[in-house]
């Protein structure tokens, strides 16, 4: 007897001492989970901004040099799990890039293509419009000065838009860049000969989106009285279709190779770059909440009295703008209008992101401040910018110029982990193409025509937030992440300026899209800006 109650005693002992050790293990891994998933709170997450991954660049390095450039490639574990508005959810869903089905950027001459050959005048280009806008102007009027055979002087960037920004194209870009990378497709000089300074010029404004044939007759017929031609305006100059693969190659490389930013920029975007990475995996949110979008496009939805008619009024004053009477209602119905601050945080809160997800907002001011982000920053408080990352000394020689800001903001976008514009707007088409072009990174398109009908029937109470909601956004943005589309050419029986855009109707509205598949290789044909989403 005594010899069965000491077994029965060995026995339990030991599975106490299992039951101990396993109830150990169980806690330490709980708090192992538990500090993965949310942040310390006897320990802030946040530190000052200057402060995180804070390193002094020892060389300007180029982020437009390589496919997939080294200093950008830091991608978190895709084991992590991440707590999202729908639960745990997988790593891989929310920032696995979407498939590139194989394929690759093809900007390469053909083997037909020459040097330029003798110049026979001077082609002075004026742009016009924010930095997006002019450079896919730059890259039209580098593929223009090649069909003219002339010689490119460096152009001039606009100082009277609404941004009034002083700065000059060596400013903004790589000049010496531009004009070694583009020796083989154009001859670009920095001044106009002295000889020619006084000399009489052709001032002529382009006839939007034109072909090969305006150019070669029209305007080329032109040389035989002036030396000198000055395009007065850049934007939408040449047409998107029926252009010689070379012509649309040569754009393609001004805008994804030679037209780089200045060294500084360069820099400070990188710099911005790797303190966003300390954060981990980052959206990039062009937030086209600002004062010149929304009084421009007409869109009140969710502003005070005050606010609609401080809108109204800039549009009424500003004279390059020739639409004045706007239905607001009407365009946002239509999709036409950028989605609010509010609306992006349902959005991104139905696609899955979690409330710790760091947000990178590329823009300049949001219109009425904290009153319209508050939404916003409540469901992701971790809202950053450059003026968080940086310090006001280290912006400080770019924080007077609109365009080098706007740079800055480009070069964090194009590296992010996933970019979602807010609107369709040459900022977001230039982003989009060149994530496009560097491997189909994923960028979510918000369908807006959709999403306000949705978030007005929450609005008025008819539809919940939840998973109905979520479900019904994610299916109608499955197929709006970045990957590839085959592009067509014009509409057969189009004519005059119709038939240089290319439509194709879908579900959620029109697209102009960028690819080419040739007959034996799969290859992008980028479009430079003019390559995606217009208006839905």
């Amino acid at each position: 007897m005594p010899r069965r109650r000491l077994r029965n005693i060995g026995v339990l002992r030991k599975v106490l001492t299992y039951a101990i050790g396993a109830i150990s293990i169980l806690a330490l891994l709980a708090v192992h989970l538990h500090f993965h998933i949310f942040p310390s709170s006897t320990e802030s997450s946040y530190k000052l901004p200057w402060e995180i991954g804070h390193q002094r660049w020892k060389s300007e390095l180029s982020w437009t040099q390589e496919f997939a450039p080294p200093q950008f490639s830091k991608v978190p574990p895709s084991a992590q799990k991440l707590v999202g508005a729908r639960g745990i959810l997988d790593f891989n869903k929310l920032w696995k890039p979407p498939p590139s089905r194989d394929f690759l950027p093809c900007i390469e001459p053909s083997p037909l293509y020459s040097p330029p050959t003798e110049s026979r005048g001077y082609l002075l280009v004026h742009t016009n419009g924010g930095l997006n806008q002019m450079r896919a102007g730059i890259c039209d009027m580098v593929a223009v000065a090649r069909i003219l055979n002339a010689t490119l002087v460096v152009p001039e960037l606009d100082k009277r838009s609404f941004w009034q920004d002083t700065s000059n194209f060596s400013d903004v870009f790589d000049e010496d860049h531009f004009i070694n990378a583009l020796a083989n497709d154009v001859k670009v000089i920095k001044k106009l000969p002295k000889e020619l300074t006084n000399a009489t010029r052709a001032v002529k404004q382009f006839r939007s989106w034109s072909g090969m044939d305006y150019y070669q007759d029209e305007i080329a017929s032109m040389w035989e009285e002036y030396k000198v031609i000055r395009a007065a305006k850049s934007d939408s100059r040449l047409a998107n279709n029926n252009l010689p693969p070379d012509i649309q190659k040569l754009r393609c490389r001004a805008f994804y190779d030679a037209l780089r930013f200045s060294p500084q920029i360069e820099a400070m975007g990188k710099l911005l770059v790797d303190r966003m990475r300390s954060y981990g995996p980052y959206i990039a949110l062009h937030l086209r909440y600002e004062k010149d979008m929304l009084s421009f496009s007409g869109c009140t939805h969710g502003l005070s009295q005050a606010e609609a008619d401080e809108l109204t009024l800039i549009r009424e004053n500003t004279a390059y703008w020739k639409v004045k009477e706007i239905d607001s209602r009407e365009q946002r119905a239509k999709g036409y209008c950028p989605l609010t601050p509010k609306e992006v945080g349902m959005f991104l809160s139905a696609l899955g992101y979690p409330s710790t997800t760091p947000i990178y907002i590329a823009a300049g001011d949001i219109y009425g401040g904290d009153a319209h982000m508050d939404d916003l920053q409540f469901r992701f408080p971790l809202l950053m910018s450059k003026e968080k990352l940086a310090s006001v000394e280290e912006l400080e020689p770019f924080s007077c110029h609109a365009s080098q800001m706007a740079a800055l903001d480009y070069i964090v976008s194009v590296e992010s982990d996933v970019f979602i514009p807010s609107y369709s707007g040459n900022m977001a088409r230039a982003v989009e193409g060149h994530r496009r072009f560097l491997g189909h990174r994923k960028t979510i398109s918000p369908d807006r025509k959709a999403l306000v009908h949705l978030f007005d029937r929450v609005e008025r109470g008819s539809l919940k937030e939840g998973k109905g909601l979520f479900d019904r956004i994610i299916e109608i943005h499955r197929r709006r992440q970045g990957s590839p589309r085959k592009r067509k050419g014009p509409i057969s029986g189009t004519r005059g300026m119709d038939r240089f855009y290319k439509f194709v109707i879908g579900d959620s509205g029109f697209y102009r899209v960028m690819f080419r598949l040739s007959d034996n290789m799969k290859c992008n044909m980028p479009m430079c800006i003019e390559d995606l989403i217009l208006d839905e």
